[in-house]
């Protein structure tokens, strides 16, 4: 049976992170994608240049007419830009009893911009955060979830520990955005802490991953994988889309990474 994944996130027309990622790597990894739009967005790779929110009330709708008709296996969120519609997801997850959901808390920026109000993340960490099987924070999305200035290495497993204090079930703390050979990424669960590594690939083609890695999950967890592989393929799987992102060749900025590098790449593209 093909598991259906529900992303609810923003729009990102360049195709490398929100939905338009969300969908690629449910496809690319073999589940059927389905999406709820939370904002639209006017960016590429070089920026956002403009963000239009869809309401809380047509976000629930959204929600309300897909569960009434779709097997939904599990369900990932991204991009959720007020108090509204972090209410949204939340009365739907209850209603409809959804146990495989993955937070991505999408909430600062790589420069370190915040990206949602104080409103918002206070709805996504006291009212999203209790309902998840996992959440995907990054290393600034983590300080600022713990009200920390920063989040050295050594400390990833105590921070995730606090989160999932919070409520959350398990908690991934990326380490993405330290420097070093490796990207090792903390899952903090009911075990324990455990550390997941990988080589860290030299590419300026980043955008997305966040969003790739959090959906990838999604799938495992929608294929009834334990959350501990469905963490370490989704790894996997993304190191692999990074390591082919510089054959792309998509826009001028940070471009995004390869989700079909399985399937196909391109040629070379002139200069």
């Amino acid at each position: 049976m093909i598991p259906t994944v529900l992303s609810v996130a923003g729009s990102d027309p360049s195709g490398g992170a929100g939905i338009q990622a969300d969908l690629k790597t449910f496809s690319a990894l073999g589940a059927y994608g389905a999406a709820v739009l939370t904002a639209l967005t006017a960016q590429n790779t070089r920026g956002v240049t403009g963000v239009v929110p869809v309401s809380g009330e047509f976000v629930e709708k959204q929600l309300t007419t897909l569960f009434e008709d779709l097997d939904v296996h599990s369900v990932k969120t991204g991009m959720l830009g007020s108090p509204e519609v972090v209410d949204a997801v939340v009365k739907t997850v209850m209603r409809y009893r959804i146990r495989r959901l993955v937070v991505d808390p999408v909430m600062v920026a790589t420069s370190g911009d915040r990206l949602v109000s104080e409103e918002t993340a206070a709805a996504i960490r006291d009212r999203l955060l209790p309902l998840a099987a996992v959440i995907t924070p990054n290393l600034p999305e983590t300080a600022a979830l713990l009200g920390w200035s920063d989040i050295q290495p050594e400390q990833m497993a105590e921070a995730g520990a606090m989160l999932r204090d919070l409520g959350a079930s398990a908690v991934v703390v990326k380490g993405g955005h330290h420097e070093g050979p490796e990207a090792i990424d903390v899952l903090v669960d009911a075990e324990g802490a455990h550390e997941l590594r990988g080589d860290r690939v030299p590419t300026k083609n980043t955008h997305g991953t966040g969003c790739t890695f959090a959906s990838a999950i999604a799938v495992g967890l929608a294929n009834g994988k334990p959350l501990i592989d469905a963490v370490a393929d989704a790894k996997a799987y993304l190191t692999e889309a990074l390591r082919a992102a510089d054959s792309l060749h998509v826009g001028s900025g940070y471009g995004p990474v390869h989700h079909f590098h399985a399937l196909w790449t391109g040629p070379r593209r002139a200069n």
